[in-house]
């Protein structure tokens, strides 16, 4: 719980994307829910339902929203990539691209996603990291906005839907050296070279492999031929990867679930 700090400036964003930029005069007796967040992070996915539920339901009551976009990777620097994850979203609250992390700093955040809850005074009175407690972040809105009403209703889908706690056993996995473990193919990791990797004959729960040519990176594994494949054992109703074409328009892929094509009730 934060005692009297006002906001932090939100200076030094690289762009502004649905406004221009806001800061004090802009933001004077709103209320605010700053929301930091990164394109590919499932958590802030997950969140984002009821964040942008929340900007319509209270906007005419004085709330604010504002998304502050600082990049995790480095690819998730493009701006154009933030502008059409918020068009996917349809996101239309303000977004401060913070290329440089300006404003994370300025919070001295160190978690996507995150909501700093600021009153009409501009003090932060309550943060949240990761996602979840939305009734308990709704309620300390209708606070601050002194409003009693019914909470929102909202019905994630898709990548949106709601995390399976109960039978998630399988942690985020990285994929570059970087930050990669439990990597199960014969000989391990070459930094930086094309190599041809092996699967090992199993793999154990929450391991991974790859087969084929690929060159592993700092912050990622890229494909070096035509039918590479990476394989992982995981326990969870969901399973998401990160892939990018790169420069390409697009690469085609085929996703198998224990060796079968995924049935109509798998995937989306």
């Amino acid at each position: 719980m934060f005692e009297r700090l006002h906001m932090p400036p939100l200076a030094g964003a690289a762009e502004w994307l649905n406004s221009e930029p806001l800061g004090p005069a802009e933001l004077r007796g709103h209320v605010v829910l700053v929301n930091f967040w990164t394109l590919t992070c499932i958590n802030w996915l997950r969140q984002e339902p009821y964040v942008r539920e929340w900007s319509t339901a209270y906007r005419d009551d004085g709330l604010v929203v504002i998304g502050v976009h600082t990049p995790e990777f480095s690819f998730e620097h493009d701006i154009a990539e933030v502008r059409r994850a918020i068009e996917e979203r349809k996101i239309d609250y303000p977004v401060a691209v913070d290329n440089d992390y300006a404003i994370w700093s300025a919070f001295d955040n160190h978690y996507w996603p995150a909501l700093y809850f600021t009153d009409a005074d501009g003090i932060v009175r309550d943060h949240h990291f990761g996602e979840g407690h939305y009734e308990q972040s709704e309620r300390l809105i209708h606070r601050l906005l002194g409003i009693d009403r019914d909470l929102v209703t909202v019905e994630g889908r898709g990548v949106e839907a709601g995390a399976d706690w109960n039978h998630l056993r399988t942690p985020e996995t990285y994929l570059g050296y970087g930050r990669s473990d439990r990597f199960s193919s014969p000989d391990g990791v070459s930094f930086d070279k094309r190599r041809a990797y092996e699967l090992p004959d199993s793999l154990r729960v929450n391991h991974w492999a790859l087969k084929g040519d690929w060159t592993i990176g700092a912050e990622s594994a890229v494909p070096d031929q035509a039918g590479a494949s990476i394989a992982c054992r995981f326990h969870a109703r969901d399973a998401h990867l990160v892939l990018s074409a790169g420069a390409r328009e697009r690469i085609p892929f085929r996703v198998l679930l224990d060796g079968n094509a995924p049935g109509p009730s798998h995937g989306v």
